[in-house]
């Protein structure tokens, strides 16, 4: 029976695996053709912004209500559900014409979004409590790696494929992908938190129910839902690094350290391949420090990471910043959903999801007023702040984090 039980969580881990990967690939294809997409809208600069935020709107109103349904339907079913929208959806922006239309559909598409974000990571964690093992990064790396694919993808075909056909293609693989990794994920119940003995036999349900680790199926107290918020703004801390980067961090160097637009649109690419060496390596590196300390210490190494990054006057030690920036920041969002999942189940994981999200979506246009007022280099710094905030809230719930199961 434990060998049956552990080929079971084996392949659960490989279809939520290939979940976190197509979601990364889909976005990420979108997200290549948006000056394609814009071009044949007609729409303005103000008019595009207005229309993407239509994928913002969508995703942060769906994932509180996304916990809900994780919690009434399950996880699994939830994530296949949005898997087939999310595939679905990414084709509708290139049929319209008018910016109106496309932010009707990026309403859909950042509905479709924000629900599978909210229904893996829940169903992620309950893995990695079955597993007793912290393997959240690794499914956030899945993630990362399907981004760079995606993009990489996207600007290859970009010259020779209409948006169109193109993200025609993502709904294809889309749907091909969730139709076999979802009729596993079907098939697989949700697994039961691993006995502290390490033998990871399922508990009786009335002593699962007095030890409390099934989050699922207990009502959150006050202390708990202060707990999950504040693992929240852990998330947003982090996430506001990252959407800032992925707008300005390019901007800074070619407007303010004179680098080549080449070089330039490598900034974030140091960015994003480190963060993703970051979660390839975060369960070894989660297994040796703990997570309060791999919270510090990352939001330690990203504050040092964006202020070099920010305010060095040379191109290469910019571009260190922000590779050390993304190995800080890699490991630190994985964490805070997994720990707000533990203590709150689904309705944990859409709360710090969406503060999260919100963090990603305050990130650039805080940037952009502060560039206004200060500069650039300066704005850039608010980074690093809240990253050693992160650190900071790290440290003040440590002994909270080691107490929690």
């Amino acid at each position: 029976m434990p060998g049956h039980r552990s080929d079971d969580l084996v392949r659960l881990r490989v279809v939520l695996t290939a979940f976190f990967a197509l979601d990364g690939f889909v976005f990420a294809g979108w997200v290549v053709r948006i000056p394609a997409v814009k071009e044949q809208t007609g729409a303005s600069a103000s008019a595009l912004g207005l229309a993407l935020l239509g994928v913002s709107a969508g995703a942060v109103v769906t994932m509180m209500l996304t916990g809900r349904l994780c919690g009434r339907y399950g996880s699994h079913r939830v994530t296949v559900v949005c898997g087939v929208l999310l595939s679905l959806s990414v084709a509708l922006p290139p049929l319209t014409h008018s910016a109106l239309a496309l932010g009707a559909v990026l309403l859909v598409f950042g509905a479709a979004y924000g629900g599978i974000n909210v229904a893996f990571n829940s169903a992620a964690v309950d893995l990695v409590a079955a597993l007793g093992r912290p393997v959240m990064p690794s499914f956030h790396a899945a993630f990362s790696l399907g981004g760079m694919v995606g993009a990489g993808l996207g600007g290859l075909v970009a010259g020779s494929l209409s948006p169109t056909r193109h993200l025609l293609g993502l709904t294809v693989t889309g749907l091909v992908v969730t139709a076999v990794a979802g009729r596993v994920l079907l098939r697989c119940e949700v697994p039961a938190p691993a006995d502290r003995d390490g033998s990871g036999a399922r508990p009786p349900r009335e002593e699962r129910a007095a030890r409390g680790t099934d989050a699922r199926t207990r009502r959150p107290d006050a202390r708990t839902r202060r707990l999950v918020v504040v693992f929240g703004l852990i998330a947003l801390c982090t996430a506001y690094g990252e959407g800032a980067l992925a707008d300005w961090g390019a901007l800074h160097l070619e407007e303010d350290l004179g680098a080549r637009p080449g070089v330039a649109a490598a900034g974030y690419t140091c960015f994003a391949l480190a963060m993703t060496i970051g979660r390839l390596t975060g369960t070894r590196l989660l297994e040796r420090l703990g997570l309060s300390r791999t919270v510090i210490a990352g939001g330690t190494l990203a504050c040092a990471g964006m202020l070099l990054g920010a305010l060095s006057p040379a191109v290469w030690a910019a571009l260190l910043g922000f590779a050390v920036a993304g190995l800080g920041l890699a490991n630190i969002f994985p964490i805070a959903v997994e720990r707000a999942g533990a203590l709150a189940g689904p309705s944990g994981v859409a709360t710090a999801s969406t503060l999260g999200y919100g963090g990603m979506l305050l990130g650039p246009p805080a940037i952009g007023f502060m560039a206004d007022w200060f500069s650039l280099p300066a704005a850039l710094t608010s980074v690093a702040v809240l990253a050693a905030v992160a650190a900071a809230i790290g440290y003040g719930t440590r002994r909270v984090t080691r107490a929690e199961p």
